[in-house]
């Protein structure tokens, strides 16, 4: 493809084609979907509340034991990359790799530079839930996503056309479930709405046959 007067322009970079996005179009949807996903993880934790899939396995070990939300969540998607590799091939597992590392900084970063003073947790359920699930929105548009569940349910979803909303809801509730050993009844209700907010935004607004551009 040239320019006008013959210059070259290059494909793939800055150019996207009908069935593919550009590199910079890629790197733009990632970063943004990332920046939604830490921003709604920072609502909840201000909160108090818990999520479902890794990053609620991420703020068990937070809440139990004190330790950094970013690198567990950083630590416990790594064994499912294999398995992006294998069943996604290798454009999906960088991408990914590269969402979950920036989100889990942004974990790190946000709370010096954000704070919520006061935050209604139904309010942080909803919001929190909202802007998570359109962060993933975002990744998955791009081919990519926040890593460990969501792996599972965009293969499943490929593989057997589950709604991958549907599938990472079900497998949210597991994670919601050992949440008692260390959160109140109300903090897990409204965790489950948070849960239940992010998933139905997937499942509402993600189908991979209404897109042209992957």
């Amino acid at each position: 493809m040239t320019k006008e007067g013959g210059e070259k322009t290059p494909i793939g970079f800055w150019a996207s084609t009908p069935d593919r996005h550009s590199v910079i179009e890629d790197v733009q949807g990632i970063v943004a979907g990332s920046m939604l996903a830490a921003l709604g993880v920072t609502m909840l934790s201000a909160a108090d509340l818990l999520i479902g899939g890794t990053a609620g396995l991420g703020f068990l070990l937070r809440y139990s034991m004190g330790l950094s939300f970013g690198l567990v969540f950083f630590l416990l998607n790594l064994p499912f990359y294999w398995i992006a590799y294998r069943r996604l091939g290798l454009a999906f597992t960088v991408k990914t790799f590269t969402a979950v590392a920036v989100t889990s900084l942004l974990t790190e970063i946000l709370p010096a530079l954000i704070s919520f003073e006061h935050v209604n947790p139904v309010a942080a359920a909803l919001f929190g839930g909202l802007l998570i699930g359109t962060g993933m929105l975002a990744l998955f548009r791009h081919r990519a996503s926040l890593g460990g569940f969501g792996i599972l349910a965009l293969y499943l979803q490929d593989r057997f056309g589950w709604r991958a909303g549907f599938v990472q809801l079900g497998l949210d509730l597991v994670v919601l479930a050992l949440s008692f050993l260390v959160a109140s009844p109300v903090v897990i209700a409204l965790s489950v709405l948070a849960a239940a907010t992010l998933n139905l935004t997937l499942a509402i607004n993600h189908r991979t046959d209404r897109y042209v551009v992957r």
